[in-house]
Order: structure tokens, then C-alpha cells, then sequence
């Protein structure tokens, strides 16, 4: 600070440097509070035993999913664990198998979140080991609609222990035979 110049100057000279002005501070701390309030709002209501089945940090979909419920065209599934332990999905009736997965993979990470903090799980191990069973019939096919499946609502879907065919291997044998055909030449 330049002793010729009075506190006032000094101090003016600090707001412009950071830009500060009352208008921008009073409308982040407004924006701030309404934030706030917002949040508190929320976490009342999701608190309320009637939303219990909203997820915490709802997204758009799991919101539409859950009025689409109410509304009939959505169905709640039961997964069971190996363990005996199960939980519900909420699933549009025409959701494929991959959609059900994907739901099993973000409420089993939600779930685990809750639990344990951070945990990794390999869905690529899972899938490749285990598939979801209704009525004793495997669900191999990603593609296949749920209710073609004969999943309604209120069904249960099991995990079991799978063995891929080869026929359904997505990985071949073809690209290494293609890496080592250049190998086998005399030269």
C-alpha cells in the first residue's frame, strides 16, 4: 500500500481487483439460501414414509419411472440375491434385460454406497458368472423385453450361477490366430 494514498483508496482498489460488487454478493447469497432451503425441502420430503422408495439423489428417469408406476405402465420387480436377500426395481413394462441390469447395477451401488462407503464391484465378473432367472428361465438375451419374458409386475427375478456357451462368448478366437498367422511363415 502507497503511504500517499488514504485507506478508502487502498480499500477500493482490493474490491476491483476481486470484482466484488454488493449487487454479485447479494445474489449469491441469495441464490446460497435458496439452495439451502431447497436442499432442507427435499430431505423432508424424502423422508416421508410415502416417498420411501425415492432414491436419494433422484434423476429425472428414476422419477418418471416412479410416476409411471403409479401410473400402470411401469412394474415393480423383486431381485433376489444368492444370499436369500432381495430388493425392488422399479422397471417401464418395455424395458429389456439390459435395462434391468443397468437398474440392478445402480440400486446394488446405491445400496452398497449406503452400507459400506465406496466399493468396487465388477459387473463384467458378475454377468459373465451369474444370470437373472424368472420362472427357472434364463434371461441371456440383453435385447429380449421384459414382458415377453413373462415379467409383470410384482414379479421376482433370481440370480443364478452361468456358464457361457461359446457361442455366446462376445470375445474370439479369431484375433489371436490373426496376431500369430504372420509368426508361422519360414523365412
Amino acid at each position: 500500500m502507497d503511504p500517499g494514498k488514504s485507506f478508502s483508496a487502498a480499500e477500493e482498489e482490493a474490491t476491483d481487483s476481486v470484482s466484488t460488487k454488493p449487487e454479485e454478493v447479494a445474489a449469491y447469497q441469495s441464490s446460497e439460501a435458496k439452495q439451502a432451503k431447497l436442499q432442507s425441502m427435499l430431505a423432508a420430503l424424502l423422508d416421508d414414509p410415502i416417498l420411501a422408495d425415492v432414491p436419494r439423489k433422484p434423476s429425472l428417469a428414476d422419477v418418471d419411472t416412479l410416476i409411471n408406476l403409479e401410473l400402470g405402465s411401469a412394474m415393480r420387480l423383486t431381485v433376489v440375491k444368492l444370499d436369500g436377500t432381495s430388493f425392488d426395481v422399479a422397471m417401464l413394462n418395455t424395458a429389456t434385460v439390459k435395462d434391468l441390469k443397468m437398474a440392478i447395477r445402480k440400486k446394488t451401488d446405491e445400496i452398497e454406497q449406503e452400507k459400506m462407503g465406496h466399493r468396487h464391484i465388477s459387473w463384467k465378473h458378475i454377468w459373465d458368472n451369474y444370470c437373472l432367472t424368472h420362472q427357472n428361465e434364463k434371461l441371456i438375451d440383453d435385447n429380449s423385453v421384459l414382458s415377453s419374458n413373462g415379467i409383470c409386475n410384482n414379479s421376482k427375478v433370481y440370480f443364478s450361477p452361468h456358464v457361457m456357451s461359446r457361442v455366446y462368448r462376445k470375445h474370439s478366437r479369431r484375433r489371436k490366430h490373426r496376431f500369430f498367422h504372420g509368426l508361422n511363415r519360414k523365412m
